[in-house]
């Protein structure tokens, strides 16, 4: 007699067939991280080894920072893949990432002894924009936080999680970002739906035992492209039943415009993703502005791209186009360019005190590890101060322009090829030609809107653009490819 242990996983294996024959299973592919294999620095010797003095200054906050791109920068960008991943990647084979082989008999040493031969790439898809995971007093910082308090108190923020560390770094993306306060949270994903579940539970505090009427709902408008996580979140605050979700054309003003015309709630939301992670473009921050003037909706934005890229002092797009104030709420990751992890929410204070008490992918999740937030206030500080990085990305922004005749605008570079056998080919040739790029397949965008999509890094080189964009030229036709998609997709 079958158990239900026994069904369970003949339903699972029914289910997994579902997906494989919508090509949509998704495999692990690992990065294999050994000793030696990229040019770290120890940290003990880094001030031994900077070759030039005048190129090392030091920071208020004792965090050393330079002013042009040392040898431990190219390790975020300088990978290596085993050979059994190369070649199940190369044959679209589903991974659970088992393939990686270590030696056990190693002991604690084991993942620095690897069995097989590796392929090095360049990595042209990560979201480490400015380099900043490799840099060693973001490294320094996150050791010595773990050698004085290990990981820290390990509960929820709300419980014992919350440290003089969070605080530090809430304090410094405050301030990053021209907010009253923030809100430090274990992912962006989490921040994103803290938010939009706190937003939802407004129209039900505020009308306490009795039904929401339709009218004292919160209408809430999100971009047709917005990043799940908004969306996940709006499907968790529209079970509360008090709010009501509108979906505008991607980045279309006049539709925005036409159905907050036509809306009678008086509580009005605007939620976009502020750099689109896979169109590469912008929300119209500036005409936001005006659209919020008229009106007077609260404007949330959603920074996780921009966030330390964009803007003089890395405030985001919001400071690009000089739009900060305009701006009620910002949500924000450390896990891009700040090179770290974790997400934050900057806001006003009454903002803070109802999202850590409303928001429960907040309340019910441990606070960040102390090593984790003592190494994102240092990459806040290093990514203030390194401003040579944030030249360096919009050069290689240019780069590209020029190398490849494509008007690209940002560091996310969204080249759509069509099909899925077209993406996965050309995806395949660039692994082959020494180039991290995946292929971008249904759901994450429409069918027949596959690409490749490039990330650009400050890390990145001249040369490293050459050579891109001489293998690209021979997978796809420059002249055929758009960069965005026209067509308005509403995952909602």
């Amino acid at each position: 007699m079958a158990t239900p242990s026994a069904w369970w996983d003949n339903w699972v294996e029914e289910a997994l067939a579902t997906l494989d024959s919508l090509n949509v299973l998704r495999s692990l592919r690992p990065i294999c991280l050994r000793k030696g294999n990229h040019r770290m620095i120890p940290f003990e010797a880094v001030l031994q080894n900077v070759p030039d003095p005048p190129k090392f200054r030091e920071d208020r906050g004792a965090f050393e920072v330079f002013d042009e791109m040392q040898q431990w920068d190219r390790a975020s960008v300088e990978v290596e893949i085993g050979e059994a991943t190369f070649l199940r990647w190369m044959h679209d084979t589903p991974s659970s990432g088992d393939e990686i082989g270590y030696n056990t008999a190693a002991g604690d040493d084991a993942f620095g002894v690897y069995n097989e031969k590796f392929k090095k790439l360049i990595l042209f898809s990560g979201n480490d924009y400015l380099g900043l995971s490799s840099h060693p007093a973001i490294g320094r910082a996150a050791a010595k936080a773990a050698q004085e308090h290990g990981m820290g108190p390990r509960g929820s923020a709300l419980i014992c999680g919350y440290t003089n560390y969070h605080r530090l770094l809430e304090s410094s993306l405050a301030d990053m970002k021209k907010k009253e306060d923030c809100l430090l949270c274990p992912t962006g994903f989490a921040a994103n739906m803290a938010l939009m579940t706190t937003i939802g539970s407004i129209g039900s505090l505020l009308a306490g035992k009795n039904v929401t009427a339709e009218d004292e709902k919160i209408a809430v408008f999100s971009d047709a492209l917005n990043h799940a996580s908004i969306i996940d979140g709006l499907h968790l605050a529209q079970r509360q039943k008090s709010v009501k979700v509108f979906i505008y054309r991607h980045c279309d003003m006049s539709h925005l415009n036409m159905l907050l015309t036509h809306c009678r709630m008086r509580r009005k939301v605007v939620v976009t993703d502020s750099l689109f992670s896979m169109d590469g473009d912008y929300a119209p921050v500036v005409e936001l502005a005006d659209l919020r003037k008229k009106h007077g909706f609260l404007l949330v934005i959603d920074d996780a791209h921009g966030t330390f890229v964009c803007g003089k002092n890395g405030g985001g797009v919001a400071e690009e186009f000089g739009c900060e104030k305009d701006v009620d709420i910002c949500v924000g990751t450390l896990s891009k360019a700040a090179g770290c992890h974790g997400g934050f929410i900057a806001c006003s204070k009454r903002w803070k005190l109802l999202i850590q008490s409303r928001g429960r992918s907040f309340i019910f999740s441990t606070a960040t590890p102390v090593p984790v937030a003592a190494a994102a206030h240092a990459a806040v500080v290093v990514a203030k101060h390194e401003a040579w990085r944030r030249k360096a990305i919009w050069n290689r922004v240019k780069d590209f322009h020029l190398l490849t005749g494509i008007p690209v605008t940002s560091p996310i570079i969204s080249l759509i090829v069509g099909s899925e056998d077209k993406a996965l080919q050309a995806s395949r040739y660039l692994l082959q030609s020494g180039f991290h790029v995946t292929a971008i397949r249904p759901p994450t965008v429409p069918p027949n809107s596959c690409r490749l999509r490039v990330a650009l890094s400050a890390v990145h080189t001249r040369e490293d653009l050459e050579n891109l964009a001489a293998a690209l030229s021979r997978c796809i036709d420059f002249q055929e490819t758009r960069i965005y998609n026209c067509n308005s997709y509403a995952r909602l």
